[in-house]
C-alpha cells in the first residue's frame, strides 16, 4: 500500500520514513550538520509526532553503545547520527564492536556541506571547509556491511530500506549512511512510500541436508565429543536445540569467550568456560558460532580429531586470517541448523550406554567444578582489598529472572549462573573499551521492566564516557546499577606482558610501565553529580548491604546507582 505524507524537507521525510520502518529511537550527538534534522524534529514534536524518539547523547561512544545494547536485547536496529567525519571517528570503536558482535545498527553521520553558494544548507560556518573529507565512508568501510551517501530526497525510500535490509541480513551488522546538509535541507512537499517496505529480506536458511547427515554420523560415532560456543544465544531460539543436541549425545558444553547465554549454566552438561584442558581427549569438536574455539599456541585438539563448525558464516569471512579447520561446515541460521542436527543425531541413535556414561561423567564434573569455584571465592571472602571472585559471587547472589547483566570484562562468570537466554551479554570480541555503560543504558531502554546491572572495570568505565552516560541515565529515566571492579590498573596489559616475557624485566622488577591507573578518581562522585547514588566499598563485609542499597535506589527510587568497589591490584 502506498502512503503519502506532507513534508517540508528531506530531513522531515527521512524521520517520517524511519518511524514507518520501526525505528523507535534516534540517538544523536549533534553538530552544525544537524540543523535540518533539528528543525524537522521541532515541527514533528509540535504536531505530537513522537517517533523516532530523539535522544540527546553527548558522546559518540555512548550513542553507538546504546544502539548496540537496544539491538542486542530486541534484535531490532536503531538509528545513530553523529557529527560529520569527527563524530564518525569518535564512534569508530563502537562500530567495530557492533561489527564483530553482529549487531544491526543504522549508523549515520552528517556530511560537511559540499557547496559554497546559496543553496539551503550550504556552507555558512568556518569549520565547513576543514571538516570535509575526500572519502568519509573510508573511515568505517572495513567495519560496516554497506555505506552510501544520500544524493537527493527522492532516493530516501530506496536508500533507507536497503540500509536496514542489509544491516539485518545474516550475519547482521552496522551500515553507514552519510547525509549532506544540502540534501537534508532539500525542499519537499510530499513523501510517498510503500507500507510495509518491499525491500528484499533474506529468509532464514538451514545447512545442506547431506552435510547435516555427515555431521550427525561423525557425532554419533564419537567417543568423547565436546561442544564449544561463543554466541549462538544471540538468537534465544537457538538455545533449546543446542541443549537437545548435547543431551542426545551426553556431550559437555563449554562457553568459551561467550557473549550470550548459549546454554543454561545450571545444566549438568554445562562444563564451564575453558575447554583447553579437555581438548586433547576429544575426538570430535563441535564449534557453534565460535570465532576462536581454541588458541592454537596454548592448546588444540589432536590432529586426527574431527571438527564441525556451525555458524551463519563458518568462514568468518570478515576476519583477515583465521585458520581453524572444519571437516564439516554447516552454514545457516543456527536455530534451524542446530534443530536439524539434533533431529538427525536422535534419529541416528547414539549408543545409549555411551551417552549415559558421558552424561554421568560430565554431571559429576559440573558439580565438582561448581563446588571448587565456590570454595575458591569463599577462601578470599575476607580479603582486603576485595577479591574480584568474591565481588562476583556477591553480585551473583542478587541476580534473579528479572535481571540483565552487561559485563565489560571483570565479572568472574564462574561465580554467577545464568539460565535464561537474554539475561547476560559480554563484550564484543573487537574489545573496543567503553561499550558497557552505553550498552546497559540501551538494554534498559529496550527492557524497562528489567533490572540492568553493568559490571565494568575502572579502565573501561573511563572509556565509556561516564559523564555522558550518567547524563543520559538521568535525562531519560534509565536507572541502571553500575558496579566498578576497581583494581586501579590495566590488568590486560599486565597479563599480556607476563605471558610475553614470563622471566623478563617487568616480571623480575615488578615494574609495569603504562599499566597503572593511579591515583584513582572517586568514581562514585561522577554518578552523584548526575543525581545518582554513589558509594565507595572497601570492606568485603559491606558488599551485601551496599548492593541492597543500590538496588533499592534503582528499583524504588528510579535513580541510577554506582558502586566503586576497591579490588585487589594485579
Amino acid at each position: 500500500m502506498l502512503k503519502r505524507v506532507a513534508v517540508e524537507s528531506a530531513a522531515e521525510a527521512y524521520l517520517e520514513l524511519l518511524a514507518a520502518r520501526g525505528i523507535e529511537h534516534f540517538f544523536g550527538n549533534a553538530g552544525t550538520d544537524f540543523a535540518p534534522i533539528v528543525e524537522a524534529y521541532a515541527k514533528r514534536l509540535a504536531q505530537g509526532t513522537l517517533l523516532p524518539r530523539p535522544m540527546t547523547v553527548p558522546h559518540e561512544v555512548t550513542a553507538v553503545a546504546m544502539a548496540h545494547g537496544y539491538a542486542m536485547v530486541t534484535g531490532r536496529p536503531q538509528a545513530v547520527m553523529v557529527h560529520v567525519i569527527v563524530g564518525t571517528a569518535n564512534a569508530l570503536g563502537g562500530i567495530m564492536n557492533a561489527a564483530r558482535a553482529h549487531v544491526p545498527i543504522l549508523f549515520t553521520a552528517g556530511r560537511t556541506p559540499i557547496t559554497e553558494g546559496n543553496l539551503p544548507g550550504a556552507r555558512n560556518r568556518y569549520i565547513h571547509w576543514a571538516q570535509e573529507a575526500f572519502d568519509q565512508g573510508a573511515l568505517v568501510r572495513e567495519f560496516v556491511k554497506w555505506d552510501y551517501e544520500l544524493r537527493m530526497g527522492s532516493q530516501l525510500e530506496t536508500v533507507v530500506d536497503r540500509a536496514l535490509a542489509i544491516a539485518c541480513a545474516e550475519p547482521p551488522g552496522p551500515v553507514y549512511l552519510t547525509l549532506p546538509r544540502e540534501v537534508l535541507a532539500e525542499r519537499m512537499e510530499t513523501l510517498e512510500y510503500g507500507d510495509p517496505s518491499r525491500a528484499p529480506r533474506n529468509s532464514a536458511t538451514v545447512a545442506d541436508a547431506a552435510a547435516i547427515a555427515e555431521a550427525a554420523r561423525i557425532l554419533v560415532g564419537a567417543r568423547n565429543p565436546l561442544i564449544i560456543a561463543k554466541a549462538p544465544g544471540r538468537d534465544p531460539a537457538a538455545v533449546a536445540p543446542l541443549v537437545r543436541l548435547a543431551e542426545a549425545l551426553g556431550a559437555p558444553h563449554f562457553d568459551h569467550w561467550h557473549t550470550h547465554v548459549n546454554f543454561p549454566q545450571h545444566h549438568p552438561l554445562h562444563a564451564g568456560y575453558d575447554p583447553a584442558p579437555y581438548l586433547a581427549e576429544a575426538d570430535v569438536v563441535l564449534a557453534v558460532e565460535s570465532d576462536v574455539p581454541w588458541i592454537p599456541k596454548l592448546a588444540a585438539p589432536r590432529p586426527e580429531a574431527k571438527v564441525i563448525q556451525v555458524a551463519v558464516d563458518p568462514l568468518f569471512a570478515r576476519y583477515p586470517i583465521r585458520g581453524f579447520p572444519a571437516d564439516v561446515a554447516l552454514a545457516g541460521t543456527p536455530r534451524m541448523t542446530l534443530a536439524a542436527l539434533a533431529e538427525a543425531v536422535v534419529a541416528a541413535g547414539p549408543d545409549p550406554a555411551q551417552a549415559v556414561a558421558r552424561r554421568q561423567r560430565w554431571g559429576a564434573e559440573h558439580a565438582g567444578q561448581r563446588s571448587r569455584w565456590e570454595a575458591a571465592a569463599r577462601a578470599v571472602a575476607g580479603d582486603r582489598p576485595i577479591d574480584m571472585a568474591w565481588l562476583s559471587r556477591r553480585l551473583g547472589d542478587v541476580l534473579d529472572e528479572s535481571t540483565i547483566v552487561v559485563n565489560e570484562y571483570d565479572l568472574d562468570v564462574t561465580q554467577t549462573c545464568f539460565g535464561t537466554p537474554g539475561s547476560y551479554f559480554g563484550s564484543s570480541p573487537a574489545a573496543g573499551l567503553g561499550w558497557g555503560l552505553g550498552a546497559a543504558l540501551g538494554a534498559k531502554l529496550a527492557a524497562p521492566d528489567k533490572t540492568v546491572i553493568c559490571a565494568v572495570g575502572d579502565g573501561a568505565y573511563i572509556f565509556g564516557s561516564p559523564t555522558a552516560a550518567h547524563f543520559v541515565s538521568r535525562a531519560y529515566n534509565l536507572p541502571i546499577l553500575v558496579v566498578i571492579f576497581n583494581n586501579r590498573a590495566w590488568n590486560a596489559v599486565k597479563r599480556a606482558t607476563k605471558a610475553y616475557a614470563p622471566d623478563g624485566w617487568a616480571v623480575r622488577t615488578g615494574t609495569m610501565p603504562m599499566s597503572d591507573l593511579e591515583p584513582a578518581p572517586d568514581y562514585e562522585l561522577i554518578c552523584r553529580a548526575s543525581g545518582g547514588h554513589g558509594e565507595r566499598v572497601e570492606d568485603p563485609a559491606e558488599l551485601p548491604g551496599a548492593l541492597a542499597r543500590a538496588l533499592k535506589v534503582v528499583s524504588e527510587e528510579r535513580r541510577q546507582a554506582l558502586l566503586n568497589v576497591i579490588c585487589k591490584k594485579p
